[in-house]
């Protein structure tokens, strides 16, 4: 396998199945030998971190999961495994901002807004593979939580127009237990072809 790590990145609204698709996919990859390192928790560090999250997202608080959501994925790499999982890709923080400030109905200043955008974008092209998932509102929360479903719904909108409107390349994925099994075979199959050159 080359020096660095094949990346795979999911993003999504929450409770979509994001951290689900990888431990699935850590655990088929660590079934076929390979060394595997994990990011996550983003949302409750920043809010351990006393940021405002959900539908109070600012742009320091975004900013602040963006870089700490660089700074893991930098840590992970250097941990020196051949696959790094990254639950929640940095383009799902600006999903997550702009959907708050639609929320409140408020509009994020273009410098902050492309700010933003631009720090995002400095992690998209390390992307192996990036997943997204899709809402699915049939399929029942954690009632652990207390999700708003308009704005669940505000953030899957924003995270696949972003995606869209700037043509980036990835997998979806839906709650369809065939479409979940297909990405995590897609994802073995990288990671395999990958160790293979």
């Amino acid at each position: 396998m080359t020096t660095q790590p094949l990346r795979i990145a999911v993003l999504g609204t929450h409770s979509t199945g994001k951290t689900t698709l990888l431990k699935r996919i850590e655990m088929e990859l660590r079934g076929h030998g390979l060394t595997v390192a994990r990011t996550g928790q983003l949302g409750k560090r920043a809010a351990a971190a006393g940021l405002p999250k959900m539908h109070h997202h600012t742009a320091l608080s975004t900013e602040w999961i963006l870089a700490q959501g660089i700074l893991d994925e930098t840590s992970a790499v250097a941990q020196g495994a051949e696959v790094v999982l990254i639950d929640r890709a940095a383009l799902d923080a600006i999903a997550y901002f702009e959907a708050a400030m639609a929320f409140r109905s408020e509009t994020p200043t273009r410098l902050e807004r492309e700010r933003l955008l631009t720090l995002a974008s400095t992690q998209l092209p390390k992307y192996g593979l990036l997943f997204a998932t899709v809402l699915d509102e049939s399929v029942p929360v954690n009632t652990r939580h207390d999700y708003d479903a308009a704005f669940r719904r505000l953030v899957d909108d924003r995270m696949h127009r972003l995606l869209a409107n700037d043509a980036i390349p990835h997998q979806r994925m839906t709650s369809d237990p065939d479409s979940q099994a297909h990405a995590v075979e897609v994802a073995v199959q990288r990671c395999l072809k990958e160790e293979l050159v």
